[in-house]
């Protein structure tokens, strides 16, 4: 699947790979909620994010605005569940019918987390799902 990136990702790439030491395979600008939704290659999280978050949070202020990184996986399924951590997702099914729709099975304590303020993770598993895997949607189950 072919994603496209705008002009302000392809900016802010190299900065994000600079300032982290990350790898970056894509950068989603989230208009909605005003943050930049960063899928980072898998192994390079705890990099991206530093030690306390320290890393993240200076970028977050050089930038401006707020960065969710997400781990790069081999399926959807991994890309789904960094993308509802800390959320503790047990299993992820995807289903083909008219539509293809990813179900995620998350600790019933965790549900809210996995939902995120304002629907924040489960709107950046969506995203992420849509661009790299073509799922139509993502719900919690």
């Amino acid at each position: 699947m072919t994603v496209t990136l705008s002009d302000e990702a392809r900016q802010l790439i190299p900065i994000i790979e600079d300032e982290t030491g990350a790898t970056v395979r894509d950068c989603v600008i989230d208009e909605a909620y005003d943050r930049l939704l960063v899928l980072v290659k898998a192994g390079e999280m705890a990099q991206a994010i530093g030690p306390g978050g320290e890393t993240v949070r200076a970028l977050e202020d050089r930038l401006d605005r707020s960065i969710k990184f997400v781990e790069d996986g081999p399926t959807a399924e991994d890309v789904i569940a960094s993308a509802l951590a800390p959320a503790a997702v047990y299993n992820v099914t995807i289903s083909e019918n008219d539509d293809t729709v990813a179900y995620v099975e998350v600790d019933q304590q965790d549900t809210g987390v996995a939902i995120g303020a304002d629907g924040r993770n489960i709107d950046a598993a969506r995203t992420l799902a849509k661009r790299h895997f073509d799922i139509d949607d993502v719900e919690i189950a």
